[in-house]
C-alpha cells in the first residue's frame, strides 16, 4: 500500500508538473494547484484500491461523479452541457465498444481453449521445476505477439490454473499480465495501444523494437515469478491420462482469431478513414463467435461476472477519458519513461491517443512504456481487468504491488537497456516515422519542461 500512494501522489502531481502551462488548466478550479478534476480521478482510484471487494461500485459512483462535476462545473472537451457529453462520447464510443467486445468475447474463446483439453498436455512440453513457469511465461508473450494481449493474458491464466492445480501466486498471475503486455509491446496486432498507433498511420516496423526491452523484462519479472509460483504450488509435470483434444474447439479459437486479426488489418489498410468509426474489431469477434456456437456451446454463464469486470475497466476509460489533459509535455525519453509509471494508474489509451495526436515520440519506446507500464498495477492494463476476473483474489492493489515487485523492476532495467542499446529516435510527426536524429545519443536530451 505504501507504493501505490506514492504512485498515487505521482498522479496526484502530474498536472501540476506536465499540463500547468495549458492556459485552460490554470482557469480550472483547484485545490493546492491540482485542478479537482485530477482529485476526483485519484480518488477514484483511491476507493479502488482500498475496497477491491467493491471495485465496480466505487468505478460506477466515479463515474457519475465526475461527469456530474464536468457537466455542471467545467464543461467537456468538446463544449458544455448535453451538446458537450454528447460530442464527448461521440468521440470516446468506438474505443469503449470495441473494448467492451473483446473483454467479453475473449473470456469466451479462454474458455473454449481451457475446454480444449490443450492445456491439460501442456506439462509435456513444459519442463519441471520453476523453469516450467518461466517457459509458460515466454509462451504468453508469444502468444501476445499475434494474438491481442487479452487473449494471450485469458489463455495463460487458464493454462496455469491447469499445470498449477489451482494454486496461483499472486506475483505469477503479475508475471502473466506482464508477459502478455510484454508480447503485443512490439506487434500493432498485439496490443490495443499499439493498434491505435498503426491505426493512425504509423508503420509498423516503428513500433518493432520495443521488443529489446520487452525480452529484458521478461527475464527481470519473469524468473522471480516462477521460482515465486514454484514455491508456491510446483507444475504438475505429469498430465491425466487419456486426455483428448477437442479438435473442434481448436478450431473455434482459430477462427475467431483470425476473424479479428482479418479484419484488423482490412480496416486499418485498406479502410483507414472509417475505422474510427465503427467498432469493427470487435463486432468482428462476437460474430465469429455466434457462427462458431452451433459446433460448440459458448460458456454464456461467464458472461454475468465477465459484463461486471468489463464495465469495471470502461467505468476507469470513461474517467481517464474526461480529465483535462488536452496538452502534453514535450516529447522526449523523460516523458515516455513517465507515462509507463502514470500508464499503471491512467489508463494507457487516452494517454496513447494524446501522444499519437501530439507526435514527436519513438514509437517504440512509447509502445512500450505505455504497453507494460501497465502492468505494474492490475487495473493498469485490460489484461490485468480481464484475468483477475478468473483470479479475483489479485483485485489488490497492495498484493500485486508487494508480490509483483519484479514488475516494476523489469519495467525500469527494460526501458534504459533498450535506451542504451538503441537510443531515441522520435519521428518527425504522427503520419511519418523517419527519425529526426538518427545520431543523438540517448541521454543527451535535457528534459522538456511543460511550457517551454
Amino acid at each position: 500500500m505504501k507504493r501505490f500512494l506514492i504512485a498515487l501522489m505521482f498522479s496526484l502531481c502530474l498536472p501540476d508538473t506536465l499540463f500547468a502551462a495549458d492556459a485552460h488548466m490554470a482557469a480550472l478550479p483547484s485545490l493546492f494547484g491540482i485542478p479537482v478534476d485530477f482529485i476526483l480521478f485519484a480518488l477514484v482510484l483511491l476507493g479502488v484500491a482500498l475496497f477491491h471487494n467493491n471495485t465496480l461500485q466505487v468505478a460506477l459512483t466515479g463515474v457519475v461523479t465526475i461527469t456530474l462535476y464536468k457537466f455542471f462545473v467545467t464543461g467537456f472537451k468538446h463544449g458544455s452541457g448535453i451538446a458537450g457529453l454528447i460530442s464527448h462520447f461521440q468521440h470516446e464510443w468506438v474505443i469503449l465498444a470495441n473494448l467492451f467486445c473483446l473483454l467479453m468475447g475473449f473470456a469466451l474463446l479462454s474458455n473454449h481453449f481451457e475446454n480444449s483439453k490443450v492445456p491439460d498436455l501442456l506439462p509435456r512440453f513444459l519442463p519441471e521445476g520453476w523453469m516450467g513457469g518461466f517457459v509458460l511465461l515466454v509462451l504468453i508473450a508469444v502468444l501476445s505477439s499475434f494474438l491481442d494481449n487479452i487473449a494471450a493474458a485469458l489463455i495463460g491464466g487458464s493454462i496455469a490454473h491447469v499445470v498449477f492445480r489451482g494454486k496461483v501466486h499472486i506475483g505469477y498471475i503479475a508475471a502473466i499480465v506482464a508477459a502478455s503486455n510484454a508480447g503485443g509491446a512490439g506487434s500493432v496486432v498485439g496490443d490495443t495501444t499499439t493498434t491505435m498507433m498503426w491505426i493512425a498511420g504509423i508503420s509498423p516496423l516503428a513500433v518493432v523494437h520495443a521488443y529489446a526491452a520487452a525480452l529484458v523484462a521478461i527475464f527481470i519479472s519473469g524468473i522471480p515469478a516462477a521460482i515465486q509460483q514454484h514455491k508456491y504450488s510446483p507444475i504438475n509435470a505429469a498430465p491425466p491420462e487419456g486426455v483428448k483434444v477437442d479438435h473442434a474447439r481448436v478450431a473455434i479459437v482459430a477462427c475467431i482469431l483470425i476473424m479479428a486479426i482479418t479484419v484488423n488489418v482490412i480496416i486499418n489498410v485498406k479502410y483507414n478513414e472509417i475505422s474510427d468509426t465503427f467498432p469493427f474489431i470487435g463486432v468482428a469477434v462476437w460474430v465469429a463467435i455466434l457462427i462458431c456456437t452451433p459446433i460448440r456451446r459458448p460458456a454464456w454463464e461467464l458472461m454475468p461476472e465477465t459484463f461486471k469486470g468489463s464495465v469495471f475497466l470502461l467505468s476507469l476509460v470513461v474517467c481517464a477519458s474526461l480529465m483535462p489533459v488536452e496538452k502534453l509535455p514535450l516529447a522526449s525519453w523523460q516523458t515516455a519513461f513517465g507515462l509507463g509509471f502514470v500508464s499503471a494508474v491512467f489508463d494507457n489509451i487516452p494517454l496513447t491517443a494524446l501522444a499519437i495526436k501530439q507526435g514527436g515520440y519513438d514509437w517504440g519506446v512509447l509502445a512500450y512504456s505505455v504497453g507494460y507500464g501497465g502492468s505494474m498495477i492490475w487495473f493498469g492494463s485490460s489484461a490485468g481487468v480481464a484475468i483477475t476476473n478468473n483470479f479475483h483474489e489479485a483485485r489488490s492493489v497492495g498484493m500485486w504491488l508487494r508480490h509483483g515487485w519484479h514488475v516494476t523492476l523489469a519495467y525500469i532495467v527494460g526501458f534504459f537497456v533498450m535506451l542504451t542499446l538503441l537510443g531515441w529516435h522520435p519521428s518527425a510527426d504522427r503520419y511519418h516515422t523517419a527519425p529526426v536524429d538518427q545520431q543523438a545519443p540517448a541521454v543527451a536530451h535535457a528534459p522538456v519542461k511543460a511550457g517551454s
